[in-house]
């Protein structure tokens, strides 16, 4: 113990003479959430809508009026009969266009349907199937309105309502893509610092050739690893804690559940993080290298592989089988089930289990090589 004490006091020594690294593991990761929190956001509001309005009547303004009050559309121009619809688009000017024919009020008036067109630019495939949904609900939100005044004016009464619609969104009821980014975020910083922090410490060791004074210390392989990592990680949960106070301050998310369980599948994340770079630092011979190997093991597969972004039930088998092997896959399920529905660990005994092996292989797997390395 008293070993494991002087490797992890030198490291925070060596941190404390490194203010830079210091500042870059715990400011980085709540600036990056800051930043990307921001920027990125699946919500679509505000999609420019051009009009072209040949009917001029009453119950086309309504229509129109419908489409803007939405919040969904703005609307971005009023182009004359005649004019080049598709130059909006490719201008970026708009991104649908909405276009109402001659005689629009007169069908309704008559109880017949009337047609509209909406023109949509599907560059971005996902925004336009979106688009497409608001659309839909909008136009059939006018037709039963359009049904009810129908049937009072003919005489008939109030109409009669067939099936009520109410729909119910559990956890997230505003669907705000920020509760489900968020929680991400926190997964794919804490592996890239982790991961950077231990990588870079130990190369760091290599290039000044102080390694070797550990080599030949009456050191275990394991009390070095230790050593080592202790340091980097209480820094990654003071980092983890300034995501949430971030996160809460800014984008309004608060743990919904146990911190009791946040903190356990958090430990196992990050021994397994930092059992990572210690791998990539025993492959490495330079700071150079076990930079660009933390980002294409850490960065990419925790952002592209995890579901982060992208659902893992709509990649190619081949994909989903690699998955499995992304730490943050498991640790993503069980922070969104913690943060926003409140769950404990017992729904996820599966993603825990995932973690702790992957923890116990990354330190395996560095113990194995830096053993061989001393020998």
């Amino acid at each position: 113990m008293r070993k494991l004490r002087a490797v992890a006091w030198k490291e925070l020594r060596q941190i404390r003479r490194d203010p830079l690294s210091l500042l870059m593991l715990l400011g980085l990761p709540a600036f990056m959430l800051v930043l990307y929190g921001f920027a990125l956001n699946f919500d679509v509001r505000h999609v420019g809508l051009a009009v072209q309005d040949r009917d001029r009547t009453a119950r086309s303004r309504e229509l129109v009026a419908s489409f803007v009050r939405s919040t969904y559309f703005d609307l971005a121009a009023m182009p004359e009969p005649g004019a080049d619809l598709e130059a909006l688009t490719a201008r970026g000017i708009a991104r649908a266009v909405l276009v109402i024919p001659e005689g629009y009020g007169e069908e309704l008036a008559k109880g017949r349907t009337a047609e509209v067109q909406l023109l949509l630019d599907g560059a971005d495939a996902n925004t336009a199937t979106t688009v497409l949904g608001y659309a839909g609900a909008l136009v059939a939100e006018r037709n039963a309105e359009a049904l009810r005044v129908s049937l009072v004016r003919s005489g008939g009464g109030d109409p009669v309502t067939g099936i009520s619609y109410r729909p119910r969104v559990w956890y997230n009821p505003e669907l705000s893509s920020t509760r489900f980014l968020v929680p991400g975020l926190m997964g794919v910083l804490l592996m890239l610092t982790a991961v950077l922090a231990t990588a870079l410490s130990i190369v760091r060791e290599k290039e000044r050739g102080t390694i070797e004074q550990l080599r030949v210390a009456p050191l275990h392989t394991a009390e070095l690893i230790l050593g080592k990592t202790l340091p980097y990680l209480v820094i990654s949960f003071l980092a983890a804690a300034i995501i949430l106070l971030a996160a809460r301050a800014l984008f309004g998310v608060e743990v919904k559940g146990s911190y009791l369980a946040l903190v356990a599948a958090t430990l196992l994340y990050l021994v397994g993080a930092l059992g990572l770079g210690i791998l990539i630092s025993t492959l490495a011979d330079s700071q150079s290298v076990a930079f660009q190997g933390s980002l294409l093991v850490s960065l990419l597969p925790a952002v592209l592989l995890s579901g982060f972004i992208f659902q893992i039930r709509a990649m190619p088998a081949v994909l989903q089988a690699i998955t499995y092997a992304i730490p943050a896959r498991y640790y993503l399920v069980i922070l969104r089930g913690v943060i926003i529905k409140g769950s404990g660990l017992g729904p996820y005994l599966d993603e825990v289990l995932g973690l702790t092996l992957f923890a116990a292989a990354t330190l395996g797997l560095a113990t194995l090589r830096l053993a061989r390395e001393d020998t």
